[in-house]
């Protein structure tokens, strides 16, 4: 009888090898590689390529036809915005994020609410009355929505020949089991051939199949960076489980953009959508307090208004700090190398801490104006006006440069009831604002911007 072939496979990103080695190659962790059985048949079959008849031939790329799908639209306008405006036939989705940060609550909620499609909800974690005490705390019923708590691919799919639903949810591809793998549920082989199996249901029968994939800290279990070259759509749950706020962020779209972001607030009765995210991003003061400024920024097609606060102090060791949160460090370094060379302020014997209020991670540049105004209103104590916010980003040589989607951020801005807002001078050309109900100040340089706003006053 012949042995069982084996290999050794990173738990953190799937690298394989043929012998173990304490440090993985591909993603640089210590100790992930674990020895798993790929095959154990006692013959193997080789096939020349020339003796397969080939069913697909080449076809001229104007020959093929093309039509647009119709798409599956929800009751959850996040869900729509992050997959590019709704579920795709016979497409295959992965919700990844870290255990007890939402994904089940979200998933059911949205079987629940697609109440004219048949629903199958695959559990291979909770029981029935698990899902059932949680269903009944969202206050949601559907008769269109069916609970299978199985975790053999084999029974699954012998199931579904008989259900014939048209949305399938596995929560999670962690506890799948394939019969045809030998290792454990969870390892990396195990979880690419259940994936594998569902991918191939997914696109012969045009049903959407939702997995769910969590990942831990430790990466004992295969998380969803496995998956992502597999799957068609890879969406990250994100958010503090202390935080009531959890934001639905694209990884990867084939169907759509991968910038586009949904934010929920967790409830009681479960996950209810922020239609505005600008309202809670920005906090609600009695008083003016220095440090603190209101930059915009685009998530997708999305403008959003967040809150920048800093906090300058002279520094008690030798070596002063620099922390920001949710913000670049490197780019923070330099913001502050800009003030103090073209600026003239001695930021080299301060201590400077950063926040972006809310928890998100922001990355576009046009929030530079707005951390450097932060910046200097906390070293000067000086207070910026709430009613006012800034759009620009900032250069080596303090020069104060054109962003994208001008017209957007200051349409969000008069929106929610400021009154100015600073842009870049090079972004007026074109650009009308005489309908606007905003004032819009635009500034070349940073020194424009400090006597604006400090020594106007």
């Amino acid at each position: 009888m012949a042995k069982a072939k084996t290999a050794y496979f990173c738990q953190e990103c799937g690298y394989n090898s043929p012998k173990w080695v304490g440090r993985c190659p591909s993603c640089g962790e210590w100790n992930t590689m674990v020895q798993e059985v790929i095959e154990k048949e006692d013959k193997k079959t080789t096939v020349s390529w020339k003796a397969i008849n080939l069913a697909s031939k080449p076809k001229a790329i104007a020959e093929i036809e093309y039509a647009n799908e119709p798409r599956i639209i929800t009751d959850d306008g996040e869900l729509n915005r992050v997959l590019g405006g709704g579920i795709v036939q016979g497409s295959l989705v992965l919700i990844g994020g870290e255990p007890g940060i939402g994904k089940s609550t979200l998933m059911l909620q949205i079987a629940l609410t697609l109440t004219k499609k048949k629903v199958l909800y695959v559990s291979g974690e909770e029981s029935e009355q698990q899902i059932k005490m949680r269903a009944e705390r969202m206050s949601s019923k559907s008769d269109n929505c069916f609970i299978l708590t199985e975790t053999h691919t084999t029974n699954i799919f012998r199931q579904i020949e008989d259900f014939q639903p048209e949305i399938l949810i596995i929560d999670s591809i962690q506890t799948m089991q394939s019969a045809y793998i030998e290792s454990g549920a969870g390892s990396v082989s195990q979880v690419r051939e259940c994936t594998a199996e569902f991918m191939k249901y997914a696109k012969e029968t045009g049903v959407p199949v939702f997995l769910i994939g969590h990942i831990t800290k430790d990466g004992s279990l295969a998380g969803p960076k496995v998956l992502e070259h597999m799957v068609d759509t890879v969406l990250q749950f994100e958010g503090d489980r202390h935080t009531t706020y959890r934001i639905l962020r694209t990884v990867k779209n084939r169907f759509g953009s991968t910038s586009e972001l949904g934010i929920y607030e967790m409830h009681a009765a479960g996950l209810r959508q922020v239609s505005n995210p600008s309202e809670i991003l920005i906090s609600q003061r009695d008083e003016p307090i220095s440090g603190i400024s209101i930059g915009s920024m685009m998530e997708g097609n999305r403008p959003l208004l967040i809150e920048i606060q800093s906090l300058v102090s002279v520094s008690t060791y030798g070596t002063p700090q620099r922390s920001g949160t949710g913000f670049d460090a490197k780019r923070l370094q330099m913001l502050l190398a800009v003030l103090e060379k073209r600026g003239g302020f001695r930021l080299g014997v301060q201590d400077v801490f950063l926040n972006v209020a809310g928890g998100l991670r922001v990355e576009d540049p046009a929030i530079d104006l707005s951390v450097v105004a932060s910046i200097v209103s906390s070293y000067e104590d000086s207070f910026i006006p709430p009613s006012v916010c800034f759009a620009a980003e900032v250069g080596l040589g303090g020069e104060v440069r054109a962003v994208n989607r001008i017209e957007s951020r200051i349409s969000e801005a008069a929106k929610l009831g400021f009154k100015k807002i600073y842009i870049s001078k090079y972004n007026g050309k074109g650009l009308d604002v005489k309908d606007a109900k905003i004032e819009v100040v635009m500034v070349a340089h940073l020194d424009q911007l400090f006597m604006e706003l400090f020594l106007n006053k």
